[in-house]
């Protein structure tokens, strides 16, 4: 028995793949080892995951999570999976090599994440060759959850939100400016509360012409500042897997029309895709 795992900042889809590739999905919090240690990992696996996992029948773990940009934090998250499944062998690699795994499987392009955070690079079909990094939450990740969400923050905490969205936000999120500083400035995982409020966004009814010019802005400067700095980008098509990206599809598509780059695949997630790819190396293997 294998497990594939996809994490983001907020939540980690796992696959518990069987002998006969039955597959048994199931979700914890996401695990980003920039905001969390093995301690903290550790715990949450152990009241997150499903109390009838057959532990000791587990050979291989396949993680791929948001933060791993090193040895230093692969090894954060590694740690936390040996302690909580000790008979495997446990394999951590970066999402954005699940996203282009599970967009492209074993075909060259171009692969995007956008969901709380950002990210993107240039795939051969095996590996990563060309990663623009996306800064994170405070100094970049243009077009994510968390840019959204502090966007639409900034405008309540100075009073530039229309009014008609102001009244429907503090309505629904009972939050004065104070508190929002607060929670994002002294409490921890801030670039998961700034992203939580791209669903306002998603859900306002109210006047959808000031949301939506936020989420073109948002996208604006991804493509500007990302896609389009990777040479011949739109000889790619564009490919993303992430919330933000799948549930704005349609700003996203015209907003890559107008660089001139055709759509290909726009996932929610890529966990199916993933699972499909490791049962398709297990047979090339075998």
């Amino acid at each position: 028995m294998i497990i594939i795992a996809d994490g983001g900042s907020t939540k980690t889809n796992w696959c518990l793949l069987d002998d006969n590739n039955k597959k048994i999905y199931f979700n914890t919090e996401g695990y980003n080892p920039y905001f969390v240690d093995s301690e903290y990992i550790i715990a949450s696996l152990k009241k997150g995951l499903p109390q009838d996992i057959p532990y000791d029948k587990i050979t291989e773990v396949n993680y791929y999570g948001a933060g791993v940009h090193n040895e230093e934090k692969a090894k954060i998250v590694e740690d936390a999976i040996q302690a909580v499944f000790p008979n495997s062998k446990v394999e951590v690699g970066h999402d954005l090599l699940a996203a282009a795994r599970a967009l492209l499987g074993t075909n060259a392009g171009f692969a995007a994440i956008l969901g709380t955070g950002t990210n993107t690079c240039i795939y051969d079909g095996k590996d990563i060759t060309h990663n623009i990094d996306s800064a994170a939450y405070i100094l970049g990740d243009e077009g994510s959850g968390s840019y959204i969400g502090k966007k639409l923050l900034v405008d309540f905490i100075r009073g530039l939100m229309p009014k008609d969205v102001a009244d429907v936000f503090y309505e629904t999120y009972k939050l004065t400016p104070d508190e929002i500083m607060d929670n994002v400035y002294t409490k921890p995982l801030a670039n998961r509360f700034c992203a939580s409020f791209s669903k306002f966004v998603y859900d306002n009814n109210v006047n959808i012409q000031y949301t939506r010019q936020i989420v073109e802005d948002a996208f604006e400067a991804f493509f500007k500042n990302l896609v389009s700095q990777y040479p011949d980008y739109q000889s790619y098509t564009f490919n993303c897997i992430g919330s933000v990206g799948y549930n704005f599809r349609n700003v996203l598509e015209d907003k890559a029309s107008q660089y001139g780059m055709k759509v290909g695949k726009i996932l929610r997630s890529p966990i199916d895709d993933l699972v499909q790819f490791h049962i398709n190396r297990s047979k090339t293997v075998a």
